[in-house]
């Protein structure tokens, strides 16, 4: 069977949002060709050579996804040039925004993105194990086996790498967390190897929901991890008060989540006394738009970190 990648030149800002809507559009996969990562692991020091080119231009991102070459195919090309023109217009900076289109056969698109997928240390103890690699964990390290498939979320993106490193602080023996967005699952599956003896992972794609059941079930924890589908917390228990809630999403939804807050099924209903939610995915341009939407429900910022052009918080109520 032959394939037609779709991709899209664009900034960091919008990547994760056309990366939804390919989701969105029946999207076989969804690749992330970022530059300023692909640089970083060029110079992380873990071999004597490599064939990886570096770039000297960072600032543009390629998202490319997979479709079935099939009559269905020009209308969700179209659909998707509507959804990048929607964006701009409202604001958000797409640009270049041009689409490249390759036709690909079963073998290329299966590996094809995977050399750039290998394993690494991304926080003080939490090392990201893809699951055709093999690892043995040294001291105190938790190893994470992932296979993100079509669901974005390989642990080593810049919002996600730091979720990880701070959930070693935040996450301790016996407690509840909530990760809002899985993806592959990896945060929701590092908050259970921190020591949480229940988390719920939920998502409103469910290609996303499959892909974490699977990581889940490759790292022998199904018994602390609830999948499930919905919209931010609206589907989540309303008993469960967690003592960290992760949401590695865009400014938008985090503000959203905010904006919700007083709802039976808002971030308060959820958050135990003393609790910290993880904010992330969060464009640096956007920073001050969260901490003020979060400052307006009565919350505030504890801690904060940037990494390239992106920013994690930690958030609590005041």
């Amino acid at each position: 069977m032959k394939w037609e990648e779709v991709g899209v030149r664009t900034s960091h800002e919008a990547m994760d949002i056309i990366a939804s809507a390919m989701n969105d559009l029946g999207a076989t996969g969804v690749v992330m060709d970022d530059p300023a990562l692909i640089n970083e692991y060029i110079h992380s020091g873990r071999w004597e050579y490599t064939d990886l080119k570096e770039s000297s231009d960072t600032s543009c991102v390629t998202v490319s996804a997979y479709f079935p070459i099939d009559d269905k195919l020009d209308d969700k090309i179209k659909a998707l040039r509507a959804e990048i023109d929607d964006m701009a217009s409202r604001g958000v900076d797409t640009r270049p925004g041009d689409i490249i289109l390759n036709v690909i056969d079963d073998e290329d698109w299966a590996n094809s993105w995977k050399k750039y997928f290998h394993t690494e240390k991304v926080g003080e103890r939490i090392v990201i194990q893809p699951s055709w690699e093999s690892y043995d964990a040294k001291g105190n390290e938790i190893v994470i086996i992932l296979d993100p498939g079509a669901a974005f979320g390989t642990g080593t993106h810049a919002t996600t790498s730091m979720c990880l490193g701070m959930l070693e602080g935040l996450v301790s023996e016996g407690d509840t967390a909530v990760d809002i967005g899985t993806g592959s699952g990896v945060l929701a599956i590092a908050e259970a190897k921190l020591g949480a003896s229940r988390v719920t992972a939920v998502d409103y794609d469910e290609t996303a929901l499959g892909v974490a059941r699977d990581n889940i079930a490759k790292n022998g924890i199904g018994d602390k991890i609830e999948v499930m589908p919905s919209d931010l917390l609206k589907n989540v228990d309303k008993n469960i008060k967690a003592k960290v809630v992760s949401a590695n999403l865009i400014a938008d939804l985090i503000i959203r989540l905010f904006n919700e807050d007083n709802d039976d099924d808002g971030l308060s209903a959820h958050l135990a006394d003393g609790g910290r939610l993880l904010a992330s995915g969060i464009i640096e341009s956007r920073a001050d738009d969260v901490r003020q939407a979060a400052e307006a429900h009565g919350y505030e910022v504890v801690e904060q970190r940037a990494k390239k052009e992106w920013v994690a918080m930690v958030i609590k109520r005041k």
